[in-house]
């Protein structure tokens, strides 16, 4: 699994329902407001990671972390208010993520991204493993493949097992790890919320990443051991993070 890429989308909120805080005494109650619980800010991202790299003396050549990229665009404010001045850029979250944007995203980001980080000693055919939502493109995707060999890579697009969620190590237990750590942040904005995701994105430690391709590898062996049918135990990751 060392030339493989896992992307996914994750929905990162900008707070959780209720949290919990140790005050001091003398300490203020903090207060976080929104117009309804049912809808709280969120921004949806594409994750790629890939498994580390490491030589003999166990010194790590590559962190697996390719990048975290947030579904947002910008839109000059029509008005002025007590935030900004009337033509202000402001951030705004791409509520529906269509085949097209993901493409861009997929072309313009992740595989940039790939070809900056990627160690060549170690060989340049890459396969990028996607799951089956309708809004991922097909592996033929003439776009794509115009702009997979870019630079000298031989990049593939291919979709994990159907009905396997476990088989991506980003929900396997990645996404879950980030989100632990971005909700230690009180991000207020949208821009706040994307600094407070891509921070604990590269915060996370390397060996959390190389736990969860451990986890995955066992899953894999009990997929093996029930070929013909799908009702197999996956080892958690609460422990390992």
């Amino acid at each position: 699994m060392f030339n493989v890429v896992h992307v996914d989308e994750k929905w990162f909120y900008m707070t959780k329902e209720s949290k919990m805080y140790y005050l001091h005494p003398e300490e203020k109650q903090p207060l976080r407001t929104c117009k309804s619980k049912k809808f709280i800010a969120n921004v949806m991202f594409l994750a790629a990671v890939a498994r580390l790299r490491f030589d003999c003396s166990y010194y790590r050549e590559f962190d697996g972390k390719i990048g975290i990229f947030p579904f947002v665009l910008k839109e000059s404010t029509k008005r002025n208010s007590k935030n900004w001045i009337a033509g202000t850029l402001e951030t705004k979250p791409i509520l529906s993520v269509a085949k097209e944007v993901y493409r861009k995203c997929l072309i313009e980001k992740v595989l940039l991204a790939i070809c900056s980080k990627w160690p060549r000693e170690n060989g340049t055919e890459i396969f990028i493993q996607q799951d089956n939502a309708k809004p991922h493109i097909n592996p033929i995707d003439s776009k794509f493949i115009e702009a997979a060999s870019m630079d000298g890579f031989d990049i593939h697009l291919l979709f994990q097992p159907p009905n396997s969620p476990d088989m991506n190590v980003l929900d396997l237990g990645y996404f879950r790890a980030i989100q632990s750590l971005q909700h230690q942040e009180a991000p207020k904005t949208i821009d706040e919320l994307i600094l407070a995701v891509e921070k604990s994105f590269d915060q996370l430690s390397t060996e959390s990443l190389n736990n969860v391709f451990l986890t995955l590898q066992s899953c894999m062996v009990e997929v093996m051991k029930n070929l013909r049918g799908n009702n197999y135990k996956c080892h958690t990751l609460e422990s390992i993070i």
